[in-house]
Parts: structure tokens; C-alpha cells; sequence
């Protein structure tokens, strides 16, 4: 009997009650069973349409063992798969065709390569996931999705140049093709220690080198903290090693393992240009290798002291002996390794602290007291105009060849800090930034030269004038006089007065010609030149240096040549520009500098013993001139304007490389 007579029967015959309840049970549980079977009809999850299909079939001929079959290039491919491994995957619910899905029938054509889109299935599946709006129930799908965009960037998804209708290497090349594992099991130890197996597949010679590298080493005791290949080159995302992206990638990933190796490089100029994003300096397997990277001690290691020298060579020409010496790990918090690097850096942070000390808090009573003053309307000279020669109203300060001079050597230290503070601060967000405008180190490291030939220029060019002046008038030049420039014991005198006027102790004491400040502003570049200079002339001929002179000192040098070029900086834009400019008799700008001249009524109230004595000689009629021409004087406030908003950059740039913003 048909099935359908037999529902009729049930249905409408006078049996009983009981066959006919039993049978809507029946019923009942095949219509739910089809509705529970709905959702999964079409998803990955499902029957192969065609049943022959189904992973049993498959397994039919590749579940045995040593199954194998010649591939495309006439090698022998081993083609088993154990099925209850294969279970055990996080691909182990779907079925062999979801993936090999050129596959039509159970008998398909041999000696061809399967066509298996890895990329694709995932993306597909992850757009079906964003559809549904389920991707907090998807994350790891998401992972894999960034990933695949890793990948994607990567070498290996990139072209074969012996077949470029392949990539260099697809997902299955690395992870196990039908035994791919969650990512807790990939991060087991005995997993770890094979990633160099699983990628010497391809790279059988590098594998090789490997094996004799300390981190090779390692592994192969079963020391799953060892170094493998992912952890340098990383996972996904492998660049090509000798690219800018693959050079600073893998010096990143070194530090991973050796964070303190890598703080101290970064503090050496290799490491300052790497933090800036530049791969033209040494990196880590540079000077240690990479593949075959010994320890140090080991006399096959390139910076083994027997080999260091050449290995410096190998960037480094000319380099001699002294190169032997430099500390490329050097820091200045080790007294007993590094005795020379922690005297410059403890050295150079007292000279800091005591000259800012001193200065800003000189700064601050001055701003107080003048304030003071100002409000009161104390201390402010009255000039009678009809006792001068007519219209002279100024009192010539300096002479066109100390406005040039200062003009230029403003601008060389603004050049200095602007290219110097970004390799010192390398590390702030806004150091890549200033590098790029500046068109990368070696353009930067060309205008830093520039801009140390023109301070070294006008400093020699002084240097020369004043010994030919000198020398012109040894007999009768007085070196402690009021026109010298070497401080005296009227000079202690008059700051001390200044500190009593500060206290409201004293009136304001009359100054000379050159007061304590500005000598102090005048030697001060002695001494930066001294430090800055020839530390920055050791740098800038090293292999010159290296043939007389340790390479330590090249450590010292870069600890005294970033300090003083702070000092310099910081000095220059706040307690030289508050004397000049910004304090109250003298806000927002004085442009004495740049047109040459004084108001006579201000050149009274701050140099008065000058003035004074001036007058008594009659003297003072040849100094004096005529107020700067409308044009001269709007030109040199804009020009004044300009260097201070340079100068406050420089010094904001410096705030933020201290606060490491």
C-alpha cells in the first residue's frame, strides 16, 4: 500500500482514536524536524547538494595512509588526511567541497592543483555576518578578517616571479591545509617550536642558517621562548626584509624579546633615525646579523671584538680602531660600565639646573620689580629735546656690521634647533612630522651643517675682529673698562645691586655700557661653542676622530651636544627674550637690534653711567642719530616679530619632546 493510501486510511477510516493520535505525532515530529532544518538550508554547514560528495566519499581513497598522487610539476604530493584529525580542527563541521569547490564528481581529474580560496571563503562569510548584523557573535571571523588584510600587503600574497599565476605563499602553505587548529593551540609550545620548520619548507637555506643561530639553537632544545621566524618577521603581514617597511619592522620586533637593547639604541643617533621612520641607518641585524645571529661572545659574532671593526666597515669605509670602542648600548644610568657617558650626562644636568635656577628666578623678581616700578611711575628719565642737536633723538647702539652679524647667527641657531630637536626628540608625535617637511635625514643633516658653518662663521669673523682691534690698541685698550666686554668686579657689584632693587632693598643701580646680563649673553656662546662645536665636529668626521681618539668619546659627544643644544635653546627663548623683549619696560618688542638705534630717554634709564659720563666728556653728540625711517622701523618689527614666533616654536617643540608628546 502507497503511503498516501495509508494516511487516507488513518485519516478517515473508523479505527480508533489512538492509531489516529499516534500518527499526528507522527506528523508533528517531521514538520519540526524540516522547520529546525530551514536555517541551515544554503549555509556552509549543509549536505552537499550532490550526496556522492560527502566527506565519507572523500575519504574513501584520501583516508589512506600514504595516499599520494603526482601534482602539477610532476612531484609526488602526499594527499592523506586523517579524519579524526581532521575533526578536531576548527574546520572539522564543514565538508571537503566548501573549500575544494571545483570538485564536481568523487572521480576528478588527477595531477592538477585544487583551487582553494582561503581569502574568499572567509571574506564571504564575514560579509554574511555583517548582513546579519552578528559581529560581536563573530570575533574571531573578524580577526581573521584583519589578518587576511595583513596578508594582503604582505610578500608573500604578492606574485611568484617563477609563476605569476600563483602568490609566493597562501594560507594553507603555512597553516596545516586540513588541520588547522584555534589560535590557543597555535600559541602551545610544541606549535611554536615548529614555525621554523613550517616556513623552511620554502626557505630551506635561511632554515639552515638558522639552526647555527643562537636563537636556532635555543629551539632546538625545546625552548619555546626562542626566537622564530614570526617573531621577526611577523605573521601575517611579512614585508620584505630589506624595505623600509621590513628594516624597521624587524628592529621593532627585536625589542620585543631585548626592550632594554632596544631603549638604549634608540638614544644613539642609528636609533633616533629609526624612531623617526627612516630606514637609511644600521638596524639590529645589521651589526648582529639576522639568520645567523651569534651571541657576543661567540668569535663568529659580527660584533665579537675580533670582528666589529669590519662589520662597521661594512656602512663605515674608512672606520679605525677607535669604532671598536663606541657603545652602541651605552646608557648614562651605569656608572660602573659606562663611567665616561654618566659623568657627561650628571655633569651636563647640574649646568642646566643651575644656569635656569639662577636665571629664571632672576627673570621673575626683575618681571616684579619693574611691574612694580612701572605702576608707580618710579625710575622713568625725562629728556629735554631742545638741548639735543636737532633732530637727534636716538643713541646709536649698533653698528651695521653687529646687525648683520647678529641677523645671521640668529638664523643658523633657529636652523641648528629646528633640525637638531628632531633627531633629539625623535620620539614626540610631532618629530616624523618636522623630518618629512624637512625632506628626510640627509636634507636635515645637510641644513644642520649649514647652519653650523654660519655660526661658526660669525663667531670666527668676531673672533678675528676684536684680536686685529685688539692687537691695534694693546697699549691703550682697557680690559676691564667700561667698553670691554670681560666682566669685572663691577660687575659682581652691579648685580648685587640689582638683587637689593628686586628685594625693594635699594633703587635701581645705573649700568654701564655692557651690563652683567648681556656679558653674561656675550660668553655664554664661548662656552656653547666650545661644547656644541666640537662635539658636533667630532660627529660630523668621525673617521677622523676614531684614527686618534676612543669611541667612547662619540658617547660623550651625542650626551654634551644634545644637553648644551637644550641649554642654548631654552636660555635663548625665555631668559634672553624676557631681558630683551619681554619685560616690562620693554613688551612686546625691542628692535634696537635691528635698526642699530635707541630712544636716548631709554638708553638714560638703563645705561645711565654711560650716559653720564658721555655728557660730562661731550662726547655724546657722536653717537647720536635720527629716529629710524617709517619703513626701516615697520621692517624690523615684523622682522623682530618673526624670530620671536620662531623662537617660542623652538621652544614649545622642546616642552613637548620633555613631556614626550
Amino acid at each position: 500500500m502507497s503511503l498516501a493510501n495509508r494516511v487516507k486510511r488513518a485519516l478517515f477510516s473508523d479505527e480508533s482514536n489512538t492509531q489516529l493520535l499516534i500518527f499526528s505525532k507522527i506528523i508533528s515530529t517531521i514538520v519540526l524536524a524540516l522547520i529546525i532544518q530551514l536555517p541551515l538550508c544554503g549555509t556552509a554547514l549543509a549536505e552537499p547538494e550532490n550526496p556522492k560528495l560527502a566527506n565519507k566519499k572523500c575519504l574513501k581513497c584520501h583516508g589512506k595512509e600514504d595516499y599520494s598522487k603526482p601534482g602539477a610539476d610532476g612531484e609526488e604530493r602526499q594527499l592523506h588526511v586523517t579524519a579524526e584529525k581532521f575533526k578536531q580542527s576548527v574546520h572539522g563541521d564543514r565538508d571537503c567541497v566548501n573549500c575544494h569547490q571545483d570538485i564536481r564528481k568523487t572521480k576528478h581529474r588527477k595531477g592538477i592543483d585544487r583551487k582553494v580560496g582561503c581569502v574568499k571563503c572567509h571574506l564571504d562569510l564575514w560579509d554574511e555576518v555583517n548582513e546579519q548584523g552578528t559581529n560581536d557573535d563573530n570575533v574571531r571571523l573578524g580577526v581573521v578578517v584583519e589578518q587576511i588584510e595583513s596578508y594582503m600587503g604582505s610578500i608573500h600574497a604578492r606574485p611568484s616571479l617563477d609563476d605569476q599565476s600563483r602568490t609566493n605563499a597562501t594560507c594553507y602553505n603555512c597553516h596545516d591545509a586540513h588541520y588547522i587548529t584555534s589560535i590557543d593551540s597555535i600559541a602551545k609550545p610544541e606549535n611554536r617550536l615548529q614555525i621554523p620548520a613550517v616556513c623552511g619548507k620554502c626557505h630551506s637555506d635561511v632554515l639552515e642558517t638558522y639552526k647555527t643561530s643562537v636563537h636556532g639553537q635555543e629551539n632546538s632544545l625545546g625552548n619555546a621562548d626562542a626566537a622564530v621566524c614570526s617573531d621577526c618577521h611577523s605573521t601575517h603581514g611579512v614585508a620584505e626584509p630589506h624595505d623600509l617597511t621590513g628594516r624597521l619592522s624587524i628592529t621593532k620586533n627585536c625589542g620585543n624579546c631585548h626592550q632594554e637593547n632596544l631603549e638604549t639604541y634608540t638614544e644613539t643617533y642609528h636609533g633616533k633615525i629609526t624612531r623617526l621612520g627612516y630606514g637609511e641607518t644600521a638596524k639590529c641585524y645589521d651589526c648582529h646579523g639576522s639568520h645567523g645571529v651569534k651571541r657576543v661572545d661567540d668569535e663568529a659574532s659580527k660584533v665579537h671584538n675580533g670582528n666589529r671593526l669590519k662589520t662597521c666597515q661594512t656602512c663605515h669605509e674608512n672606520a679605525t680602531e677607535g669604532y671598536v670602542t663606541f657603545q652602541p648600548h651605552g646608557t648614562t644610568n651605569d656608572f660602573d660600565n659606562y663611567p665616561q657617558m654618566w659623568l657627561a650626562s650628571k655633569g651636563m644636568i647640574g649646568l642646566l639646573l643651575g644656569t635656569f635656577a639662577f636665571f629664571w628666578l632672576h627673570s621673575a623678581l626683575w618681571f616684579y620689580r619693574e611691574y612694580q616700578d612701572r605702576k608707580q611711575g618710579k625710575d622713568r628719565p625725562h629728556l629735554l629735546t631742545k638741548d639735543l642737536p636737532q633732530g637727534k633723538t636716538h643713541f646709536r647702539r649698533f653698528s651695521l656690521w653687529w646687525r648683520v652679524g647678529h641677523l645671521v647667527g640668529a638664523l643658523s641657531i633657529m636652523l641648528l634647533a629646528l633640525t637638531g630637536l628632531t633627531i633629539l626628540f625623535s620620539g614626540s608625535a610631532w618629530a616624523p612630522l618636522v623630518m618629512n617637511l624637512l625632506g628626510g635625514p640627509k636634507s636635515a643633516g645637510i641644513l644642520h651643517r649649514i647652519g653650523a658653518v654660519g655660526f661658526m662663521g660669525v663667531f670666527f669673523i668676531h673672533l678675528v675682529f676684536f684680536i686685529y682691534h685688539i692687537g691695534r690698541n694693546w697699549k691703550t685698550f682697557d680690559w676691564f673698562g667700561p667698553n670691554s666686554l670681560i666682566p669685572g668686579w663691577d660687575d659682581l657689584k652691579d648685580a648685587i645691586a640689582m638683587f637689593r632693587w628686586f628685594f625693594g632693598l635699594a633703587p635701581r643701580p645705573q649700568l654701564d655700557h655692557f651690563s652683567y646680563w648681556e656679558k653674561f649673553d656675550y660668553w655664554a656662546p664661548f662656552w656653547g661653542m666650545t661644547i656644541i662645536g666640537v662635539s658636533g665636529m667630532f660627529m660630523w668626521f668621525p673617521d677622523t676622530v676614531a684614527a686618534i681618539l676612543p669611541g667612547w668619546v662619540f658617547n660623550v659627544a651625542a650626551i654634551v651636544h644634545g644637553e648644551e643644544a637644550i641649554l642654548a635653546v631654552v636660555f635663548l627663548f625665555t631668559v634672553h627674550f624676557f631681558n630683551n623683549h619681554f619685560r616690562p619696560d620693554k613688551f612686546p618688542l625691542d628692535t634696537t637690534m635691528f635698526t642699530g638705534s635707541v630712544p636716548l630717554e631709554v638708553y638714560m634709564h638703563e645705561h645711565r653711567r654711560e650716559y653720564d659720563r658721555l655728557l660730562k666728556s661731550g662726547e655724546l653728540d657722536k653717537f647720536l642719530v635720527s629716529a629710524p625711517s617709517e619703513p626701516m622701523s615697520r621692517g624690523s618689527k615684523w622682522l623682530g616679530t618673526v624670530l620671536i614666533v620662531i623662537g617660542l616654536s623652538l621652544l614649545t617643540l622642546v616642552l613637548l619632546g620633555f613631556l614626550g608628546i
